[in-house]
């Protein structure tokens, strides 16, 4: 069993290749020319069955559309500009553009085995390969100045391959999920020297992670939530038992409160929720709300945005504005038509994604995106697509 140090691991020069170019990293790549910087607003990145489109954030136009595999998932690359696309290759990366150069779907390919989740924090980017539990980091930022090779990485080997996610701290701690093939029960934090603060093996079903005030971070659990707080983890028990999932982390990095989406009955059908957890990270609690009668969300389909709030895009079709304080909707925002949930996850179905004070909805039986203006609940844009759109991605 291996336990390496983040920083004293192997240094390693990822090597990608798609569309037959192998781009190596071996050092900080080329310099950025001015055009690089992302200086334009937020694009956003839609996937659909072999191919992503490119919009305007402003205007919703089209600036690029994008051959690429059946099925893709988005994620934003951290640093203002590039989304990560995951392929059967690994992490590709597309480039939004900028004021003076068009979308591109690059040919680098940051490899891995299953790739899964990707975290942005503290100026790192944080590739998970499910296939391996190998963690990829980088400098989020430094995409920016690699325009033909990809910059430098640190990878950090897995134990034992499983469905899971990591991520790097400000002052180098790495925290990462513990499992194997048969499941997952924990996660262990690590100093910048590879030694061993904190682990937890009372998390079953680990999930997902995110990140609140003063770097406390939350990992969702089959029974509750596992905190991690400056050098020590802190079980949180769900009210439900033995089963009370909370499978993904929705945070904003002023607030100490978490909204968590949550699932109490295993054997339930679809994919559709009807309550939240509520997590306060500052005291150690969490506590589970139920939404209105036919109000009811997917993963996909929780935001933060303006003041801290959480945005529920259900499937009434409507925006509800939800108070992590106090667990109440303070508003509603109607946005698109009435909608059922996926047969499978993976199924196009309504999301959300928040840049400052907008928000993008999709619209999948329409082929449309919308802009909100969270502030006033207002549709300040609407764009219909040739496509039906799947998932979504900012570059900010």
């Amino acid at each position: 069993m291996r336990n390496p140090s983040l920083r004293a691991g192997l240094l390693v020069l990822a090597v990608g290749a798609t569309v037959g170019l192998t781009a190596c990293a071996g050092g900080a790549g080329s310099a950025a020319p001015a055009s690089l910087a992302p200086e334009t607003g937020t694009r956003v990145a839609l996937s659909y069955p072999g191919g992503i489109v490119v919009l305007d954030g402003a205007d919703l136009d089209t600036l690029g559309d994008l051959t690429s595999e059946q099925f893709t998932r988005l994620n934003s690359a951290g640093d203002g500009r590039h989304v990560m696309v995951t392929t059967s290759e690994g992490f590709q990366v597309l480039d939004a553009g900028s004021s003076g150069t068009a979308p591109e779907l690059t040919d680098l390919v940051f490899p891995a085995a299953k790739p899964g989740h990707v975290v942005t924090h503290g100026g790192k980017t944080v590739l998970y390969a499910d296939g391996t539990s190998d963690s990829t980091v980088f400098d989020s930022d430094a995409l920016l100045a690699s325009t033909e090779s990809l910059p430098p990485v640190e990878t950090v080997p897995g134990v034992e391959a499983h469905h899971g996610v990591s991520i790097v701290l400000e002052d180098g701690t790495f925290l990462t999920t513990v499992g194997n093939a048969d499941g997952r029960n924990g996660v262990i934090a690590k100093d910048a020297s590879g030694a061993t603060i904190a682990q937890s093996s009372d998390c079953p079903g680990v999930h997902g992670e995110g990140t609140a005030k003063d770097e406390v971070v939350v990992f969702g659990c089959e029974n509750g939530a596992l905190v991690y707080d400056s050098g020590t983890f802190t079980k949180l028990t769900a009210p439900d038992q033995p089963y009370g999932r909370m499978g993904n982390a929705y945070v904003s990095e002023d607030s100490a409160l978490i909204v968590g989406d949550y699932k109490d009955d295993p054997d339930a059908e679809g994919y559709l929720l009807h309550r939240v957890a509520l997590i306060d990270t500052a005291a150690k609690t969490q506590r589970v709300i139920d939404l209105p009668e036919g109000v009811e969300y997917t993963f996909r389909d929780i935001a933060r945005g303006p003041e801290g709030l959480a945005y529920i895009l259900a499937t009434d079709g409507s925006i509800h504005v939800l108070d992590p304080a106090t667990g109440a909707l303070t508003a509603s925002y109607p946005v698109i038509g009435a909608w059922e949930g996926p047969a499978e996850w993976q199924d196009a179905h309504p999301a959300i994604k928040v840049s400052g004070d907008i928000a993008y909805v999709t619209e999948p039986a329409k082929n449309a995106v919308h802009a909100v203006d969270l502030t006033t609940g207002e549709v300040v844009k609407s764009a219909t697509l040739d496509v039906t759109p799947n998932e979504i991605a900012l570059t900010k």
